[in-house]
């Protein structure tokens, strides 16, 4: 059976510093995986490259087992491969729904012509994104505030508002990139319960998260990166239990519990 996501010695140097370094990856398909690693390890970079924003410097990217090295944001977006960013992204001058309907785009493009003179097929495609676009807030328990001012809603439910976007993309694939940073305890509980919500709809999860915590809880497979390298690729307990990775954590516990480590830091590429 094919593989939804397969790396093949995937590289991405920065003039002399290698970021990510010979990563050979697999997801079947289903689930949800977490990417650990302290600052700086790589995690960033491996989803941009995931996701079409840096091309690799060497390497493959194989998707459904069609060779993507060097597709565009756009070209993966189509594919299946939606993405979220640590920092948050939502367009502040749109309503929630008027966000969510941005990558309707991809799978109900409208004919200038058809715009212009208000078709019937023009507004059947768009009667059926507002659909999809409320079936994705709905799915995030946002619906409720379709018609609100995005910039209007609390962080956490930004949060919510761009996974939505993400959603409505209709991705094989989700790159969640820190959604929990900045979030307080009881929406970091409750967005988890989402992420594992979105995983049981049949979309693979891929997550980049520092609340290691919240990794072990949610996810059935852990991958760790260091210094671009990975470390280990096992589940949970077992990524626990590695010598290796606990090294790479400065020998902190694998718990999340340490409060003067640095979660919310920018990673360097």
């Amino acid at each position: 059976m094919t593989s939804l996501l397969r790396t093949e010695r995937l590289t991405r140097r920065f003039g002399g510093v290698i970021a990510v370094d010979s990563i050979d990856l697999e997801l079947p398909g289903g689930g949800t995986t977490g990417i650990i690693g302290p600052n700086g390890a790589g995690k960033t970079t491996l989803f941009n490259l995931l996701s079409g924003i840096n091309p690799p410097s060497s390497g493959r990217i194989l998707l459904s087992g069609e060779d993507v090295t060097g597709s565009r944001p756009d070209q993966m977006a189509r594919l299946g491969v939606a993405r979220t960013f640590q920092n948050l992204q939502v367009f502040g001058s749109l309503s929630v729904l008027e966000n969510v309907l941005v990558p309707r785009a991809l799978h109900t493009p409208t004919g200038l012509l058809s715009a212009v003179l208000r078709l019937p097929s023009g507004a059947r495609k768009e009667a059926a994104s507002r659909r999809a676009a409320m079936d994705a807030l709905e799915s995030v328990g946002m619906a409720h505030a379709a018609d609100e001012p995005a910039t209007s809603l609390s962080y956490g439910s930004q949060r919510r508002v761009e996974i939505a976007r993400a959603l409505a993309a209709e991705p094989k694939l989700l790159l969640l990139d820190e959604p929990l940073a900045g979030l307080a305890r009881g929406e970091s509980a409750d967005l988890a319960a989402l992420m594992l919500s979105v995983a049981d709809q049949g979309v693979t999860v891929l997550l980049v998260e520092h609340d290691v915590a919240t990794v072990m809880q949610v996810c059935s497979r852990v991958v760790v990166l260091d210094h671009g390298v990975l470390l280990a690729d096992g589940t949970p307990s077992e990524v626990q239990s590695d010598p290796r990775v606990v090294a790479a954590y400065l020998g902190e516990p694998l718990d999340g519990t340490d409060a003067n480590r640095p979660h919310d830091a920018a990673e360097a590429p």
